[in-house]
């Protein structure tokens, strides 16, 4: 039985970059592989108090880790055109050859709207994305390009430094666009959901590789797994209702423009709410089976976030107890 890639989901949402930072180190050190973090402008709900720039704190956890570090995920499309999430990508590519990886989305209004301008609906989002893919991917050919599109142009440029090509990865939880990823990208991440939804992601991210003439099998399939372990239920069950109320919202929240708006939902939310979309235990080999479930189904990379604060605790018990026992 192989062991499997876990790394560590760092929240940016929720903790200072600096204590950030010295979590992806302390769990590198525990037995985490890599280090995943999303770019937010704003934090989900208030009481969760961060948001800084992605790009800075995956530098920095690159100084003090030595596995993968990626954006999980970047939207290369409103608050920030596709040439600069290219070069940014290209230059961590550079000082940490091998380690990094783009992780790409559609976006979601809380934090791409911020700039303002109309905020389309979802067709639109991932049009702009697909174009912006084609665009970065212009650019990692190292060659002098341009672009002109229905959305964005570039004049004619190249990237200056560029020592090699980061893969790129896109997120979705939707089979069309994981078909599509298949085709044009080089993995697919995917957010925690029942393991038949997953199935269907990966069935159809295979789907499209093939038609593409590329090996499904060795393409990554991530996944970012959502948690909530404390020593006790009730600490466990309070950390999830306070730190990540919206794990509970059963709707999207795509169209979300702000952090108090969330927090307003979030009193709806009752811990039953979580059921089926986020596991709330004390047991650390409830969470192994949880885990083990979407290895089986054919994941190969995870991301945990246990969304308490209660990170170095919990970094110690799964590194310890639930780490070594996972398998592909």
């Amino acid at each position: 039985m192989a062991q499997v890639h876990v790394g560590y989901a760092a929240m940016s949402e929720q903790f200072h970059p600096t204590e950030l930072v010295d979590l992806c180190a302390y769990a590198e050190a525990a037995g985490f592989n890599g280090v995943m973090a999303a770019d937010h402008f704003q934090p989900w709900v208030p009481a969760q108090g961060h948001a800084p720039y992605i790009w800075n704190v995956l530098t920095a956890a690159g100084e003090r880790t030595t596995g993968d570090i990626g954006p999980g995920v970047i939207c290369p499309s409103f608050k920030t055109h596709p040439a600069m999430v290219a070069q940014a990508s290209a230059t961590l590519a550079a000082m940490y050859p091998g380690r990094h990886w783009l992780g790409l989305g559609s976006g979601e209004a809380l934090n791409e709207h911020i700039v303002g301008g109309y905020w389309p609906e979802a067709p639109e989002r991932l049009a702009r994305m697909w174009e912006a893919i084609a665009i970065i991917n212009k650019l990692f050919s190292g060659k002098d390009v341009k672009h002109k599109g229905e959305y964005f142009t570039l004049e004619k440029t190249r990237l200056w430094t560029l020592d090699e090509k980061p893969p790129i990865y896109v997120a979705t939880a939707g089979p069309i666009t994981a078909k599509r990823a298949g085709k044009e990208v080089d993995g697919i991440i995917t957010p925690g959901a029942t393991t038949d939804k997953v199935a269907g992601l990966l069935g159809k991210f295979a789907d499209g590789a093939k038609e593409a003439d590329k090996d499904p099998d060795a393409m990554p399939k991530i996944l970012q797994l959502h948690l909530s372990w404390a020593p006790t239920h009730e600490e466990a069950l309070a950390n999830a209702m306070t730190e990540w109320p919206n794990g509970g919202m059963k709707f999207p929240k795509g169209d979300i423009r702000s952090p108090f708006e969330l927090q307003e939902m979030a009193k709806m939310v009752r811990p039953e709410d979580f059921e089926g979309r986020m596991l709330i235990s004390e047991d650390p080999d409830a969470h192994r089976a949880e885990i083990q479930k979407f290895l089986d189904e054919g994941i190969d990379t995870v991301y945990l976030h246990n969304v308490g604060r209660n990170q170095r605790e919990w970094i110690d018990v799964f590194g310890r107890d639930v780490l070594p026992q996972l398998h592909g």
